[in-house]
């Protein structure tokens, strides 16, 4: 090997054995060949005179890559023999170092111990100190002989040796140095620190150098043996990995290797480590494998000589039958490619003969055309094979007309043309267009060519800008137009109207699909991505449209390396628009890309923006994008990220990102693990325990997740009856022939979109309607056995949802609504036979409703939770026949007659009543319902019935309220139980409420003053109270008349009464009431007359009350009496506009501050109400 040729990567594992030994305390003998190279007193690295003997550094001169550049002196080797057997470590040699101040052998010696990967503590907790290096006082030996003193250099170097360790913070309270002297100290130190690495590094490229070559020769001999790789080889190959993937436009791959080599600068060679040449690329590399790699050096010549006694007989013997394998593939693969070459050589002699009798048939047959006067002859071409258009952008120049034609300089092979018969066509038109059969008749003048030139300069062409250049050439094949195209397109899309830009996307595909350079390519591909500033939906189309033909076209490799850094390019624009088309353009391109690709980088790029992006319609896209990545997708391992995608969007604020979550990515995701089989063992188990989790939260129930949950098992619902019926005992009796009748209009619920209808999700109506005459046969003749897939439904989703029912809050409106909804959408889906013989038995058997059970069922609390709304309303009116009507009615009966009897809370039929009032169909049905407990036996039940018609009035028309509800009122009203009586009064406020017909108000205004005047009422608290909550409760939104008229007069007069009331507690609950119904009331608009003649009359006779019994409230009753008299003494000044607040402006801040304190405690409850006044007793 020359001597000059250092190959850094050819190295020996016999270096690292020797080091390891080294390390361990293991003598190395060294050869009498290793380290010959005698003194060098000019070497930076070889020990002074006056330095400690050198024998520390002679068994380990070998330690490290670098250490075998120290020189070793004569005295030392000669001492070789006599300490052959000291053991000395690389840890002492530091220290030597260390203690005779060699600072720079001792800091190079350190990073050749990091370069191998073998930190010593010693040298790193040395030069990582920076008072090593300051206010020396002492002169190294070394500095002795050369007459330097304590400021010598040599501690300078030091201090600038640990510039990036030095901690600035220790000169922040010097007040001797300004801060721009400090700055300009700094600088300085780091132009000097710049410079010593630079040094260090050209010593250290000599010491490898030496070493590498070292490497080699051991490397040569031990051909089989390969040691770990290190740290410069490592860089080294990592520098050239990614060389390799920016030149053959890997961009991707080139950004993914850089990140995961972020300590490594790919754009500077010198950062590898040394400053040794740079090696040639890769695909040099590979291309020389098989031979030696020239040296980017100056290479000498030096001959060395093998004694064969040096090496052993199996080497030699290895080396030959490795030479002569190597030589015989070099030849058999020569001789295939002769064979090869002979063959066709053989096949385009046969077609150029073939062709030759053609042409010479053609001749006989055709006789040639005269020739015209005054035009060149052309000279025959029929001798030789028509020339393909060169593939380097011929134009025919039209700048030099006048000028003769000069033979084109360079020729195709004939193989191009010959081999590909088909298409004689095209090469016939090129060959018409060519520039040698272009003729122009040549006037018979004997002007010069010089005076010719200058005549036609004066027909004004421009050929010198770009623009004149394109025009001045015209391509003559396609490969010319792509080019032309190419170089035009940049300048003409900035001056095209952005409103009509969308016509040149079809000239950038073409131009970007056929483009040879792939630089070009790139430019075109990004001005189709910024084409448009904002697109709207049409111009996005249009773009995807043509990305997606771009794609059928290229194949999955161009559009990785092609495409998607667009998309990466624009992910984070500001444009909202611009980030929908790359959302768009994600799931428009999924089907095209390689799956490695689909299901990493597209996958997180989308999960990125649905986490970051703050546009509604971009996250919406985003979420459609990922369903069609779902649909394509075929890595189990991605499930796991899916569910949470699932989640995630699940959870999103804007109500078109939830929707598209629910029309598009669930029936997709659904679709994955249906084929993964996870769909009823993973899928919908991991819902139902989140919604139980939920349920055990320890700070209430969070309504919005569990809506988010719900909604996310409710579309799974379709999916779920799917996998049912294609899995059934019966699919393969499935037969499509014949007369298939067609599936009923409402036999499933209306599916939010394509993807949830089960028809599609089979395969075709034809194949669903055969299924379910099969499915509805088998629950009805053959049961469930061996039907897996069908006794999970039953056997462990229904008996864990109904549990979850149990546990809701009843009085939770949107709770009982979801799961009323999420049951009623699985009973339909799954059928009538399915829930009459599935689902009802299941609720019936928890419920116990049979009518012995009736008496003895004070102690079961089912009845009081969900289980009840959600049964009547979710399961029951599933179906709407007279059958399923009566069974409703029946249930709903024997609910209100249980629950009245047995004294437990009604929370749960007023659920039922609410969930089924909303929907006007059920408005007769609930009125036979209750007209059944106005005609019941029971007291109780009657006060039951007249409750819940408070409920239902709301909802229902004016036409029923005076048909049915009013007279089963007036029934009631005079029912013999006062009780009774007193429960009809909300009913009759809520009337008064939510009518208009005069007749019915005056009717229900009757049955009211009735319980006032009426005598046999005075005495009855219980209807007082109640009627004073109701007028607190309805007053504000009743008929202004009917609050003038009636409310206001008999709250005066109740309040009135109220003064001399002998009972106490009466009196206070009379009060509590009264002061919440003036409270309500005084928000209305109160005429000057009603102000002076009821509303202030009563707010005194109120306060009276509040004297003795709390004030606080006689405080607040004050400030709104003298409010009251402020505006009724405006009024006579002014009519104020407006209606008038009485509590909205109190007098005296801190008597408002008291009172709203003190009304937090008050309404808590009754009890502490009363304790209240019994307090201020």
């Amino acid at each position: 090997m020359a001597a000059g040729n250092v190959n850094p990567f050819n190295l020996s594992d016999s270096e690292d054995e020797a080091d390891q030994r080294a390390e361990d305390g293991v003598h190395i003998e060294k050869s009498p060949n290793v380290g010959t190279q005698g003194p060098s007193s000019n070497n930076p690295f070889s020990p002074q005179a006056d330095a400690e003997p050198p024998a520390l550094l002679v068994s380990s001169t070998r330690t490290s890559p670098s250490v075998e550049g120290i020189s070793v002196s004569v005295a030392a080797a000669a001492m070789t023999v006599a300490l052959a057997e000291t053991r000395v470590s690389v840890d002492v040699i530091a220290a030597q170092l260390i203690r005779d101040h060699y600072i720079l052998t001792a800091l190079e010696f350190h990073t050749e111990l990091l370069e191998s990967g073998r930190e010593l503590p010693r040298l790193r907790d040395y030069f990582s100190n920076p008072g090593n290096f300051e206010r020396q006082t002492g002169t190294p030996p070394a500095c002795k002989e050369q007459g330097l003193g304590p400021g010598g250099p040599l501690n300078r170097a030091g201090s600038i040796s640990t510039l990036d360790s030095l901690d600035f913070a220790r000169y922040s309270d010097d007040g001797n140095r300004e801060s721009d002297e400090r700055v300009a100290v700094l600088e300085f130190e780091l132009r000097k620190a710049k410079e010593t690495i630079q040094a260090l590094r050209t010593n250290l490229t000599q010491a490898a150098e030496s070493d590498t070559q070292e490497r080699n020769k051991n490397y040569s001999s031990h051909p089989e043996t390969q040691e770990p790789i290190r740290p410069l080889e490592k860089r080294a190959l990592n520098f050239l990995v990614n060389e390799y993937l920016l030149k053959n436009e890997y961009k991707l791959s080139a950004i993914t290797f850089s990140d995961e080599n972020d300590d490594q600068d790919f754009e500077l060679w010198d950062d590898v480590g040394l400053n040794i040449p740079k090696p040639p690329d890769l695909l040099q590399i590979y291309r020389n494998c098989g031979s030696a790699l020239p040296s980017p050096r100056n290479t000498v010549d030096v001959a060395v000589g093998v004694e064969s006694g040096e090496l052993t007989g199996n080497y030699i013997t290895q080396k030959s039958d490795l030479l002569q394998q190597q030589q015989t593939e070099v030849v058999e693969e020569l001789e295939y490619q002769i064979s090869l070459l002979n063959e066709e050589k053989q096949s385009l002699a046969d077609h150029i003969k073939k062709l030759q009798s053609e042409i010479q048939s053609l001749r006989r047959t055709v006789s040639p055309p005269p020739p015209d006067q005054g035009s060149q002859p052309t000279p025959p071409s029929s001798s030789t094979p028509p020339q393909p258009p060169l593939d380097n952008g011929q134009y025919l120049d039209i700048r030099g007309a006048s000028e003769p034609d000069k033979p084109p300089t360079e020729s195709t092979p004939p193989t191009q043309t010959i081999s590909n018969p088909t298409h004689t066509s095209s090469q016939s038109h090129a060959k018409l267009k060519s520039r040698g059969t272009v003729v122009f008749d040549q006037p018979n003048r004997k002007l010069s060519p010089a005076f010719q030139q200058a005549l036609l300069s004066f027909c004004k062409m421009s050929a010198d800008s770009r623009l004149g250049a394109e025009v001045s050439r015209i391509a003559d094949n396609e490969e010319s137009v792509m080019l032309m195209l190419g170089r035009c397109l940049p300048h003409i899309v900035p001056n095209v109207l952005l409103a009509k830009r969308e016509e040149l996307i079809p000239l950038i595909l073409c131009t970007a699909c056929l483009h040879p350079e792939p630089k070009e390519r790139d430019q075109l591909l990004h001005i189709l991505f910024n084409l448009i500033k904002r697109p709207d939906d049409e111009q996005r189309q249009m773009i995807l449209t043509g990305c997606v033909a771009f794609a059928r076209h290229v194949g999955p490799t161009r559009v990785e390396a092609e495409l998607l850094p667009q998309c990466w390019e624009q992910i984070n624009h500001k444009y909202p628009e611009r980030r929908l088309l790359v959302a768009e353009a994600c799931g428009a391109l999924a089907p095209y890309l390689p799956k490695e690709i689909r299901s990493s980088l597209v996958l997180s790029m989308l999960q990125q923006m649905l986490a970051e992006d703050k546009a509604d319609m971009v996250r919406e896209a985003v979420v459609k994008s990922l369903a069609i990545i779902m649909g394509y997708i075929d890595d189990p391992d991605k499930y796991s990220q899916g569910f949470e995608l699932m989640l995630l969007s699940l959870g999103d604020p804007s109500e078109r990102v939830v929707s598209a979550i629910h029309q598009v990515f669930i029936p997709a995701f659904a679709a994955w693990t249906t084929e993964l089989g996870n769909l009823q063992t993973t899928l919908i188990p991991s819902l139902l325990a989140r919604i139980e989790k939920l349920l055990k939260g320890e700070h209430g129930l969070d309504e919005h997740k569990l809506h988010m949950f719900l909604s996310a098992l409710q579309s799974l619902i379709p999916p779920l009856f799917s996998v049912v019926i294609q899995n059934a005992p019966f699919t393969h009796r499935v037969n499509l022939q014949g007369d298939i009748p067609p599936i009923e209009v409402t036999r499933f619920p209306r599916p939010a979109s394509p993807l949830q209808d089960i028809a599609t999700i089979v395969g075709s109506r034809e194949t669903l309607s055969a299924l379910l005459i099969l499915y509805d046969y088998q629950l009805e003749h053959e049961g469930t056995t061996g039907w897996d897939s069908l006794l999970w439904v039953v056997n462990q989703l229904l008996p864990q949802l109904i549990d979850i029912v149990g546990r809701i809050n009843v009085a939770s409106t949107t709770c009982v609504h979801e799961f009323s909804r999420f049951f009623w959408r699985l009973c339909r889906t799954f059928g009538k036979i399915f829930t009459n013989t599935k689902v009802k038995p299941q609720f019936q058997e928890i419920l116990r409703l049979s009518e012995e059970n009736v008496d003895a069922l004070t102690g079961n609390g089912i009845l009081t939770k969900a289980t009840v709304p959600i049964y009547a309303t979710g399961v029951l009116t599933c179906y709407n026949q007279d059958e399923d009507r009566k069974l409703l009615v029946g249930f709903l009966e024997d609910v209100m007659t249980t629950l009245s009897l047995s004294h437990a809370p009604l929370d749960s039929l007023k659920a039922s009543f609410v969930e089924l009032g909303a929907n006007p169909v059920y408005h007769e049905l609930l009125l036979t319902v209750l007209w059944y407990g106005v005609v019941h036996t029971s007291a109780l039940v009657r006060c039951t019935a007249a409750r819940m018609f408070e409920l239902l009035v709301k909802g229902v028309n004016e036409t029923l309220v005076a048909q049915r509800v009013v007279p089963a009122l007036i029934t009631l009203s005079s029912d013999p139980e006062i009780s009774v009586r007193i429960s009809t009064i909300p009913a009759f406020g809520t009337i008064m409420e939510t009518v208009t017909q005069k007749e019915l108000l005056e009717r229900v205004k009757m049955q009211l003053a009735s319980f006032l005047e009426d005598p046999q009422y005075q005495d009855q608290h219980s209807l007082h109270m109640e009627i004073i909550r109701t007028f607190g409760r309805v007053g504000p939104n009743a008929e202004p008349r009917f609050r003038d008229e009636f409310v206001l007069p008999h709250l005066h007069k109740l309040a009135l009464g109220n003064n001399v009331q002998a009972t106490e507690s009466k009196r206070i609950d009379i009060a509590t009431q009264l002061f919440e119904a003036y409270s309500a009331l005084s928000c209305c608009f109160i005429s000057e007359e009603l102000m002076v003649n009821h509303f202030l009359p009563g707010l005194r006779c109120l306060r009276t009350d509040m004297e003795q019994l709390s004030p606080e409230h006689e405080v607040i009753l004050s400030s709104m009496i003298k409010e009251g008299e402020i505006k009724v003494e405006n009024r006579g000044i002014g009519q104020a506009e407006g209606s008038v607040s009485i509590a909205a402006s109190l007098v005296g801040e801190d008597a408002k501050t008291k009172f709203l304190s003190k009304m937090g405690q008050l309404t808590t409850s009754g009890a502490m109400l009363a304790n209240v006044f019994q307090r201020k007793k």
